[in-house]
């Protein structure tokens, strides 16, 4: 089938699937013509998509940089004491960030590359339920009594697969036993496909106040290549309960690169996600890692776009959504201009961590259930992975711990340099040195690695201040690589491809 023709039948479907009322006609009518000229798609600067493959395509795999030192390079914790005692230097008053991981789904989705795994009964659930509670208790110990948390963050596999008792009973246990900040954000990511108005509610009374959604790609063919059939009235019934109670803050997560996705498909997706408005959006690159995730081994790589297809799928898609009045943030999220995220970004606030780029600026993030990560001003503490073995460990009273990595004072540099990089698209290499109290000299010598990117204009480095062009944005994890003294020691781990 032709692209144009092809286009068309897709947007055939979506008419089909979008409500009747007259409103959204009228809406559809204006933001999502029925047959758009090929002139539609956002213009790019002819050579910008050249440019940009040029640089990457020779790179080497690099991490995602949530972290630093990554989590590939944490060390094998031998017990909990290490852990203990971190959680016990937390000072009084010391804002906390808490994440709290559900690994369960109820079908597995093939481009998935989360922990999670498929609930074999709601006994398991029940079961995931009582040990996350005592965890919750085992760690509040050691912490100052009723300590500040400002950001709950609930994130999976599904989380709402707890159902809205589920989730009520770990919330009352954290209100018991913390004391939330007035303005607290909490946190939900949310399957479209299995959210119901008891649910809706339920978040309401947690008082949860953000949600994410994971659209990833609303074209029929996209869907069934990765085993996930979400229609369009899916999400939008979703939207739809939340606003209605109260859940105001909408985020949407949107992938490129999929199998059998072109650029006209993710267009189309962009459009009628336009049609919900969401205050934010995500537009992550599929990560096959099928040596990681086995499930990913379904998907077919021959249907998978090639490098330079996946960049200009990405540069499209941000132009339409800048067009569309999202601002970019850092490397791939997307924001209105009034959102908490843009404020942040515009104004020198961003911060990255494991899930992803926040407003939250707590020093101490405290994870739990089974592979959560925790980040203290010390270093990194790693949940064990297996659900069985982190029940067994919270059963004897001890923390669920198998890895972590305590942070040198160049480890705290280089990880302070790269979420300048990650957030601002700047960095003043001196001054960072200078706080830190460290030669800067060895990062100067680690500029070498940015020249080409320099060369072409992507960047710029001038006495130490390396400031990206907004362009070069693709180039960022590629970039900040430069300044990760464990990668080039390590041949053998490997990473999803940028």
């Amino acid at each position: 089938m032709p692209p144009m023709a092809g286009q068309r039948h897709r947007r055939r479907q979506v008419a089909r699937l979008l409500p009747q009322c007259a409103a959204f006609r009228t809406i559809a009518a204006a933001l999502m013509p029925a047959v758009p000229p090929e002139s539609a798609m956002p213009d790019l600067p002819r050579d910008l998509a050249p440019r940009l493959a040029a640089l990457a395509a020779g790179d080497r795999d690099v991490p995602r940089y949530t972290s630093y030192p990554t989590a590939p390079h944490f060390n094998p914790a031998h017990d909990d004491a290490d852990w203990r005692n971190w959680l016990g230097a937390v000072p009084e008053q010391a804002p906390l960030s808490l994440y709290l991981h559900v690994p369960f789904c109820r079908s597995m989705c093939w481009y998935c590359g989360c922990a999670t795994q498929i609930a074999k009964g709601d006994d398991a659930i029940g079961h995931y339920v009582d040990a996350l509670l005592t965890e919750i208790a085992l760690v509040a110990q050691y912490l100052p009594p009723q300590a500040r948390v400002s950001q709950i963050h609930w994130g999976g596999g599904t989380p709402t697969i707890l159902g809205a008792a589920g989730l009520q009973r770990v919330t009352d246990r954290l209100a018991g036993l913390f004391a939330f900040d007035p303005g607290i954000e909490i946190a939900v990511e949310v399957d479209p496909r299995r959210f119901d108005t008891d649910l809706a509610r339920g978040f309401a009374s947690c008082g949860v106040n953000r949600a994410s959604l994971g659209v990833q790609s609303f074209d029929p063919l996209v869907q069934q290549a990765i085993n996930r059939i979400q229609p369009f009235g899916d999400v939008q019934r979703s939207v739809g309960l939340l606003r209605q109670n109260g859940i105001a803050s909408i985020n949407f997560d949107i992938l490129y690169g999929l199998p059998r996705q072109d650029e006209h498909s993710l267009a189309d997706t962009i459009e009628q996600a336009m049609l919900l408005q969401p205050e934010r959006l995500a537009l992550f690159g599929y990560a096959h890692v099928p040596w990681m995730r086995a499930h990913q081994k379904r998907i077919d790589a021959a249907a998978l776009p090639d490098h330079d297809l996946r960049l200009r799928q990405f540069l499209l898609a941000e132009a339409q959504l800048n067009r569309s009045g999202y601002a970019s943030i850092g490397l791939d999220h997307f924001a209105r201009a009034g959102d908490p995220l843009a404020v942040a970004a515009w104004s020198g606030r961003l911060h990255r961590n494991f899930q992803g780029y926040t407003t939250d600026g707590a020093g101490t993030l405290i994870g739990f259930g089974a592979s959560a990560i925790s980040q203290l001003p010390q270093g990194y503490i790693a949940n064990l992975r297996g659900v069985a073995a982190w029940r067994r460990k919270i059963g004897t009273a001890a923390l669920p711990v198998e890895r972590m990595r305590a942070l040198t004072p160049e480890d705290r540099m280089r990880g302070r340099i790269i979420e300048q990089l990650m957030c601002n698209l700047h960095v003043d290499l001196n001054a960072e040195a200078a706080q830190f109290g460290l030669d800067a000299q060895p990062l100067h010598d680690d500029l070498i690695a940015l020249q080409p990117i320099a060369a072409a204009g992507f960047l710029t480095i001038e006495d130490g201040v390396v400031a990206v062009h907004p362009q070069g944005r693709l180039l960022l994890r590629q970039i900040c690589s430069a300044f990760d003294s464990y990668l080039p020691r390590v041949n053998t781990i490997r990473h999803a491809a940028a």
